[in-house]
């Protein structure tokens, strides 16, 4: 899912994402430039698709970011 989020980040901002390997979960951080900003319902249902989701201000600029939480591997309790 993490590949494919990405992917469609990359044709709403025209920059490629970073992938953020966590503990238990996958973060996708984007720079929001004018394309996404142009585009932002679609930005925001992408963004919808992680565990959790936001905008964050930096001093360079705006990054949204999600994160996608991992399944746990092995037998259910």
């Amino acid at each position: 899912m993490a590949a494919t989020v990405a992917q469609q980040l990359t044709e709403l901002t025209g920059t490629a994402p970073r992938v953020i390997a966590e503990p238990g979960a996958v973060r996708i951080e984007t720079d929001v430039t004018d394309a996404a900003l142009s585009r932002w319902t679609r930005l925001l249902a992408v963004l919808e698709l992680g565990t959790e989701y936001g905008v964050s201000n930096t001093p360079d600029g705006q990054i949204a970011w999600l994160r996608i939480a991992l399944r746990r591997q092995g037998p259910r309790p």
